[in-house]
């Protein structure tokens, strides 16, 4: 009797370490990511392991995407760990041209009423005048935190810096909402989307990195 009572107690809290909170949702790296170059000649190297995706780059600069299910669009805060075992030297993440940095997570917003002609081109969704990009990243010259400018998206997007140049392994747990409102104001729309980036180009560096289990809640 003493057995079966420890037994089950313990396929309890096996499950509940395991299990996610009911609102979360894990955002699997499948297929269903789909990656657009920005040179035909220089693009990153993505792998697709499920919960773990490798990035590697070679003096280049690609992004993949993948949009998100409705039961997805109205999370408002996500996390992850992310790890470089090689990166790029710390640079202007401001500037156009020199701005390289070892990762960076993208998440794409959209008003609700636009939902519905959301684009599954990243490169046409982030031409929408309407769309709003929080883009995470793991490099740069710049003080934890900083809420910065994107060289490339205008007002559509932010950049926030959660890790400056250099090597490690770390877990993420950002607040969306909170972040949306000090890089935009107001309130989010709905998360259509993600992507993942990782930029060497500029520098002629090298990048060897990681993203593991990425959730949004």
């Amino acid at each position: 009797m003493i057995r079966r009572v420890l037994l089950a107690v313990s396929l309890s809290l096996a499950g509940a370490s395991i299990s996610l909170p009911a609102s979360a949702e894990a955002v699997p790296f499948d297929n269903a990511w789909k990656k657009q170059g920005f040179s035909l000649f220089s693009s990153n190297r993505y792998s697709y392991g499920g919960t773990v995706m490798g990035v590697s780059s070679d003096g280049s600069v690609s992004l993949t995407y993948r949009s998100l299910p409705q039961s997805a669009w109205d999370a408002r805060s996500a996390r992850w760990s992310w790890a470089v075992a090689q990166g790029v030297r710390p640079t202007d993440l401001t500037r156009k041209g020199g701005d390289d940095r070892n990762l960076a997570l993208y998440f794409v917003f959209l008003p609700e009423t636009q939902v519905s002609q959301a684009s599954r081109s990243i490169t046409r969704l982030l031409r929408n005048d309407e769309v709003r990009v929080l883009a995470y990243v793991w490099g740069g010259n710049h003080a934890r935190g900083s809420v910065l400018p994107s060289p490339y998206m205008g007002s559509r997007g932010k950049t926030i810096v959660l890790r400056g140049a250099g090597e490690g392994r770390a877990e993420e747990r950002v607040d969306l909402a909170a972040d949306f409102a000090r890089a935009f104001g107001g309130t989010p729309g709905a998360l259509v989307g993600v992507a993942v980036s990782a930029d060497s180009d500029d520098t002629d560096g090298m990048i060897r990195a990681e993203l593991r289990g990425l959730r949004v809640e």
